[in-house]
C-alpha cells in the first residue's frame, strides 16, 4: 500500500488556525488573588534560597548524579540511537526517551526503522488544559529542517523560541577559516518564501523589540494542499548567554507574555537553544509554567 503524501495527512486533520499576531508589547496579564499570592510565596522561597549557597550546590549535585546512565539510555532511547537515525542527533548523549519522544507519521523518511525519528520531546508541565505543552528539540541541522517544519504543522505548534543566534557570539572559526554555525537557518525568509521538500515557509513581518528579541510572523504550509497557512511566532532571544543565563529576566519576561497570549488548545511551544544544553529547556519551561500559573 503506498504511504499518503504529507498534504494528505494534513487534510486528515482539522486546518490549521490563522493567528494574527502583534509586533506591538503585550499587555501586562491580570493575576487572580491566587496567583498573587502564589508569587509572593514564589518570591519568599527564593529569596530564602539565595540565602543557602550551599544547599542549593547540594541540591544541583543530587540532579547531577540522577542523570541518566549510559546503560540506561541504551534501553530507553532505542529509535534515537538506532544507527538509521544517527546522522539526526547533533550529539549522541543528548537524545528523546522512546516514551516521550515526537513522532513524525509520515515524514520524508519513510525507512521503517527511522520510526518518524526527530530529536525533539514532549514536555507536559501539568495535566490542567489551562497549561501550555511544549516540545523541546535541538537546533536544527541543514538535513533536518523539512522534519522540523513537519512537526510544526502536524502538531500545530503556534509558537517558536530559540534561545541562541545563528553563529558564535565569539567569532569562533573551524581550521577552514568558516565561521561555526551555532544553530542552522531554518527560519529566515525576508527576501521571499523558502522551500524546505514539500513545506514552505514565508515572512509576514518582523520586528526587534527594545528587549534585543527578533519576532517573526510566518506562515506556514504544505505546498500542495488548499488548505490556508499556519500562522506561526518566531522568537529569536539571540543574547541569551553560550554558558549560564541572562544577566537580567527583561527579554525573557517579554517572551513569557507573549506566549501567554496564545492559548493552549493551539498546540504545544517549541523551544530549542543551540546545540546540546539542556538546561536552557528546562529552565524555560519550568519558568513559563511557574509564569503562567502562579506570577508575573
Amino acid at each position: 500500500m503506498a504511504e499518503p503524501s504529507a498534504a494528505a495527512a494534513a487534510a486528515a486533520v482539522s486546518p490549521p488556525r490563522r493567528l494574527d499576531f502583534s509586533p506591538d508589547p503585550p499587555p501586562k496579564p491580570a493575576l487572580s488573588p491566587d496567583q498573587r499570592r502564589f508569587c509572593a510565596e514564589a518570591l519568599r522561597a527564593l529569596k530564602e534560597k539565595l540565602q543557602m549557597p550551599d544547599r542549593m550546590k547540594q541540591e544541583f549535585g543530587r540532579l547531577q548524579a540522577n542523570r541518566i546512565r549510559p546503560s540506561e539510555m541504551v534501553r530507553s532511547c532505542t529509535v534515537a540511537l538506532d544507527d538509521v537515525n544517527s546522522s539526526k542527533n547533533r550529539y549522541t548523549d543528548v537524545v528523546p526517551y522512546d516514551k516521550t519522544r515526537v513522532v513524525l507519521n509520515p515524514c520524508k523518511d519513510y525507512r521503517p526503522a527511522a520510526k518518524g525519528y526527530i530529536n525533539a520531546s514532549f514536555i507536559t508541565a501539568s495535566s490542567s488544559e489551562n497549561v501550555s505543552r511544549f516540545i523541546a528539540t535541538q537546533g536544527p541541522l541543514p538535513h533536518t529542517y523539512e522534519d522540523f517544519w513537519e512537526m510544526i504543522l502536524q502538531h500545530r505548534c503556534p509558537a517558536i523560541v530559540m534561545l541562541t543566534r545563528l553563529v558564535d557570539s565569539y567569532k569562533t572559526f573551524n581550521s577552514a577559516g568558516v565561521e561555526m554555525v551555532k544553530c542552522g537557518d531554518y527560519f529566515q525568509a525576508e527576501d521571499g518564501p523558502r522551500d524546505f521538500g514539500n513545506i514552505c515557509i514565508s515572512t509576514k513581518w518582523i520586528k526587534n523589540t527594545d528587549t534585543s528579541l527578533v519576532l517573526r510572523h510566518l506562515e506556514v504550509n504544505y505546498k500542495e494542499t488548499e488548505e490556508p497557512p499556519m500562522s506561526v511566532l518566531h522568537i529569536l532571544y539571540p543574547d541569551w548567554p553560550d554558558h549560564g543565563v541572562p544577566a537580567d529576566t527583561i527579554a525573557v519576561r517579554e517572551i513569557f507574555k507573549r506566549t501567554n497570549e496564545i492559548s493552549p488548545s493551539l498546540g504545544p511551544i517549541v523551544v530549542h537553544c543551540r546545540l546540546r544544553h539542556r538546561e536552557d529547556w528546562n529552565i524555560l519551561h519550568n519558568s513559563q509554567y511557574c509564569a503562567k500559573n502562579s506570577c508575573w
